[in-house]
């Protein structure tokens, strides 16, 4: 997998449009959940888009600390359902992580969790904070790194 890492405006239209659509099949279709995803952060986020073989397959967003929590973070992650036998969602963390670290000068990471994949982000150091709760109908847990 490729991944590449880029400001908004350095997105392209078309890289742009594949994003919010690989954002709305798995989070709004595959997972049946009605929430508002074009939530006025995505300018301000680092975007990191994971290709293969030009396809869009993976994709994560990452703020600098005091943006979104008081730490940076990372959010919206996502894998192509039929991708994710490959190992992208981590390579995609991998690449996240340190991006965070390289651009944003900190090893302070802060994720909000579906609860079906705390071992994944475990996976990477991160660990559980506080009591779960929902979040758009989804079970969701506070992960600090």
């Amino acid at each position: 997998m490729e991944i590449s890492i880029k400001k908004f405006n350095q997105l392209s239209l078309s890289e742009l449009y594949h994003i919010l659509q690989l954002r709305a099949e798995v989070f709004v279709v595959e997972q049946d959940c009605v929430y508002q995803d074009i939530d006025g952060k995505d300018e301000k986020a680092l975007h990191i888009i994971g290709k293969h073989n030009g396809e869009m397959v993976a994709y994560t967003r990452c703020f600098d600390k005091g943006f979104y929590f008081e730490e940076a973070s990372i959010g919206r992650v996502v894998v192509k359902q039929e991708q994710r036998k490959y190992g992208y969602g981590h390579q995609i963390m991998t690449t996240s992580i340190k991006a965070i670290k390289d651009r944003f000068n900190t090893d302070h990471i802060k994720l909000s969790a579906q609860q079906y994949l705390i071992k994944f982000y475990e996976s990477h150091g991160f660990k559980s904070e506080g009591e779960g709760y929902l979040e758009d109908g989804i079970p969701h847990i506070a992960m600090k790194k």
